[in-house]
């Protein structure tokens, strides 16, 4: 099948379901997968949008974004990672001082102390290695499936769906889920991808969200996938 008639086949059948008051199934993994390939190919540069270089940073990088943006975390972590390398150096300063050093990033009291803890047992349990199993993640203080998610699938290319605040608003106003729970979201996006396609997704999507369609300005008329999605606004 060429991709000119995939395209003009997962059109059609969006334009007499999705707009309307039902999908099936198949119908919607279809336009996923369609909304998918127009994403990567508007956004062939797509990627995680902290910065770092270690699992151990990107667990941290992680953590400091709940309630911050990326570009904030990113000012924040050059001189961070400089100053505590292995996961033994954060727990063992005093509170305050790793409140001073991310201040800037909000909520500074409660992520010093998930940082200090969860670190604290990544030494306990895992000898100051980050595991490579969402059940072990999670299992740390301050680590939710998000930020498990997208560390094991940034890091260890292990398949994840990274359900952030790009993804949630983008997946309803897609119509390819109704929910706010992420953990909700996150099980109906990986019923209707196949796992191969999980972390492209979430950079395509999270770029997506970022670039063109904007919380507050929503660019719909340069959208790469006008056409599939049932919450188009247009002047």
């Amino acid at each position: 099948m060429s991709v000119e008639y995939k395209i003009t086949l997962v059109t059609s059948v969006t334009r007499t379901s999705f707009m309307g008051k039902r999908e099936s199934l198949t119908a919607k993994r279809n336009r996923i997968q369609e909304i998918l390939l127009r994403l990567e190919r508007a956004y062939p540069d797509a990627k995680v949008g902290l910065d770092f270089t270690t699992p151990l940073e990107l667990l941290i990088a992680t953590i400091l974004s709940a309630q911050c943006t990326d570009e904030r975390v990113n000012t924040v972590t050059p001189d961070l990672f400089r100053k505590y390398k292995l996961a033994h150096d954060y727990y063992s300063v005093p509170r305050e001082e790793l409140e001073h050093d991310i201040h800037s990033t909000g909520f500074y009291r409660n992520k010093a102390r998930n940082i200090q803890l969860c670190c604290e047992q990544l030494v306990e349990r895992h000898n100051g290695n980050v595991p490579m199993t969402i059940e072990e993640l999670t299992a740390l203080a301050g680590v939710g499936r998000k930020t498990a998610n997208c560390v094991l699938s940034n890091c260890f290319n292990i398949p994840g769906i990274t359900v952030d605040t790009h993804v949630t608003r983008l997946s309803n106003l897609l119509g390819l889920v109704h929910e706010t729970d992420p953990v909700k979201i996150e099980f109906a996006l990986m019923n209707l991808l196949d796992k191969q396609h999980w972390n492209t997704f979430n950079h395509a999507m999270i770029t997506h969200g970022r670039r063109t369609c904007v919380a507050r300005r929503p660019r719909c008329g340069s959208c790469p996938v006008l056409d599939l999605c049932p919450s188009v606004i247009l002047p």
